[in-house]
């Protein structure tokens, strides 16, 4: 029986948090699908997904950047890659050749409505019983925590970024 798991807050973790379910899905013989929203560009991570057999990954290859920099152009262009991305990852979902599906920053997307609000919807309720589905990005809707079987919250305690430190190449990017 596959659950609805979240991990939310505003530390540094979650998508880490879900890879590391990916990577011990993969590892136990199960196929997992990673879909990443508002993200572009090149990451590590990436690079080693790539090297698994078990995952796949679907995602957009431009950064868009921050959403409170997004001019109103970009914002529809980042809201019609999102809905090819959600749709892909639901029609993947209902074709029986997955075990997870992760969308890493679907709770953000949602919440700035960065997407098709009414497919988000179905991909949480209509999610077949096998399928593991995590979610993750701050802010979840409150009907998303209330379906859901793990809600995680990651809450920074101290990060270099506070005192100016940038992006680190293999810790954050």
């Amino acid at each position: 029986m596959g659950l609805i798991h979240i991990y939310c807050g505003n530390g540094k973790g979650k998508t880490t948090a879900a890879l590391g379910l990916a990577l011990r899905a993969a590892g136990s013989g199960m196929k997992v699908h990673f879909v990443q929203l508002l993200k572009g560009g090149k990451t590590s991570e990436l690079e080693s997904l790539s090297l698994i057999p078990n995952i796949s990954v679907d995602r957009s290859n431009k950064n868009y950047g921050f959403t409170f920099k997004m001019s109103d152009d970009t914002k529809t262009q980042l809201i019609q890659c999102h809905n090819v991305l959600l749709k892909r990852a639901y029609e993947l979902m209902n074709s029986g050749t997955i075990d997870m599906l992760i969308i890493d920053e679907f709770n953000a997307a949602y919440e700035y409505n960065l997407l098709d609000r009414n497919l988000a919807d179905q991909i949480i309720t209509m999610k077949p019983q096998k399928i593991e589905l995590v979610l993750t990005g701050r802010n979840p809707q409150p009907k998303f925590i209330d379906v859901a079987d793990y809600v995680s919250e990651i809450n920074p305690i101290k990060h270099p970024y506070s005192c100016g430190q940038k992006a680190r190449k293999g810790i954050e990017f």
